[in-house]
């Protein structure tokens, strides 16, 4: 596994945040694309990646890329890699993958393809004229993107995402890589008072918890490669080692979450317990109606229920003016919104003093922040 290029998939809008963490776990060749970011390395930041990754999607090895116009440069083109460095005379290898503004936009005709030029390579690597695929399992994926072909082998498995400690959630619950993001764009810190006042199933309080302690977010997970034929063990160990030795343990962050469902905050606790954050992490049953703020400083990031999710529209639209009154402008204290309500900041009632657009699942949102004193000065 060394000397390879590796792809991170990433969620619209939060590139930069995923370069920068790989950088920080000290990826080489770093480059930042349309969602995803590229790197490079061995066996070693394979395995640093998939355990520490906050905004990662999954981590993918990046076999080779070229130009296909046609299936037969296709089949040529994925017959040319050498997927014998991978693939075992046992390996599993379903083929799934995507294609968009390519001249070859069939995807079931392209996987069929790009399995029957795997095998044609792998038989003359191998001299065998069938393979049983009982073995580890090695997921290709493909990208055709304006005709531009990219290879891959899945060496997360699951996604991400699935940190290990929500088995259980209430409806609509956010991604764990998109908390992860808002909480780290919102700057939380090892001493701070977070605050959710929609707390749902609490994964931001907990993402905001693992982020201020510098948990490792795969630390209660495995991944797939480590099932690989040439995946060393001991890698894995270090790495996990490496991880919790760079836990702080000692800080004086607390994150208190609200909910008007108090089967919401019962399911918040639980789900922090399974995190292994349930010393930093509150949850009570209180309407947004009665939020105020409570000592020095604080930082309050929410994902509010609306028209697509939870609540009709005109109610989605009650509760930001509710937010507006509420969230009122003090020194230390900041708020961050994520919506795709366009009419956000005349409901609120101030402009934000920043705002980005971001993904929740397949909704346009933005993330609107507000951080200053005296804020939201209308333009």
């Amino acid at each position: 596994m060394e000397g390879w290029t590796y792809c991170v998939p990433c969620l619209m809008g939060i590139e930069g945040l995923a370069a920068e963490e790989l950088r920080e776990l000290g990826c080489e060749n770093v480059r930042a694309e349309n969602g995803r970011v590229l790197f490079a390395g061995g066996a070693e930041l394979l395995a640093r990646v998939n355990l520490g990754s906050w905004f990662g999607e999954r981590v993918l090895l990046l076999l080779g890329e070229f130009p296909a116009r046609s299936f037969e440069e296709l089949f040529q083109g994925v017959r040319a890699l050498p997927w014998e460095a991978l693939l075992g005379k046992e390996d599993a290898f379903p083929v799934s993958g995507s294609s968009l503004s390519s001249q070859l936009h069939s995807v079931p005709d392209c996987q069929a393809i790009i399995k029957k030029a795997i095998v044609e390579r792998l038989k003359g690597k191998y001299r065998l004229s069938w393979f049983p695929e009982t073995g580890p399992l090695h997921r290709v994926r493909f990208r055709i993107l304006k005709d531009k072909v990219s290879l891959m082998v899945d060496t997360s498995g699951e996604g991400l995402h699935k940190r290990g400690y929500r088995r259980e959630s209430n409806l609509a619950p956010m991604k764990e890589t998109l908390a992860a993001a808002l909480c780290k764009l919102a700057r939380v810190r090892p001493d701070g008072n977070f605050i959710d006042p929609f707390c749902g199933s609490g994964t931001l309080l907990i993402e905001a918890a693992l982020l201020a302690g510098n948990i490792a977010p795969g630390l209660r997970r495995s991944f797939q490669a480590e099932s690989w034929r040439d995946a060393d063990p001991q890698v894995w160990r270090r790495e996990r080692e490496r991880a919790q030795d760079l836990e702080r343990r000692d800080i004086t962050f607390t994150a208190t979450g609200y909910d008007i469902d108090p089967a919401a905050a019962a399911l918040t606790l639980e789900n922090a317990q399974k995190a292994g954050v349930a010393a930093w992490v509150r949850a009570w049953v209180r309407d947004i109606r009665d939020f105020r703020e409570e000592g020095p400083y604080g930082c309050v990031v929410c994902n509010p229920p609306y028209g697509e999710r939870l609540l009709d529209g005109e109610e989605a639209r009650r509760l930001i003016q509710v937010m507006g009154q509420v969230f009122q402008p003090r020194r230390g204290w900041s708020y961050g919104v994520i919506t795709p309500e366009p009419e956000f900041e005349k409901l609120y009632g101030r402009r934000a003093d920043k705002r980005r657009k971001l993904y929740n699942g397949m909704i346009p949102c933005q993330f609107y922040q507000y951080f200053k004193a005296e804020t939201g000065a209308r333009r």
